[in-house]
């Protein structure tokens, strides 16, 4: 799951709030950054059964159009099963 911090329409808050009620074990202990072309792209935490939740730093709603190099840079990795 993914989404952007400037998303006033579905806070990432609330995104971030139902990923966790769902009641998968926290795999990271605390977020980490993810990085694009070396710059911090956003920031994740990975659960079990192989649920990601993700942020993308300055996209709103739809982050392909607000960050169209992050969402593919993340998309392609996901697609690639790299880490991210």
């Amino acid at each position: 799951m993914k989404s952007g911090d400037h998303d006033m329409c579905v806070p990432f808050t609330g995104s971030e709030a139902w990923t966790r009620s769902l009641g998968y074990k926290v795999i990271d202990d605390e977020w980490r950054q993810w990085d694009v072309d070396e710059q911090v792209a956003g920031y994740l935490q990975a659960y079990d059964k192989n649920l990601t939740f993700l942020t993308v730093k300055g996209a709103g709603h739809t982050v392909p159009e607000y960050k169209p190099k992050e969402a593919l840079a993340f998309f392609s990795r996901w697609l690639d099963g790299k880490e991210i």
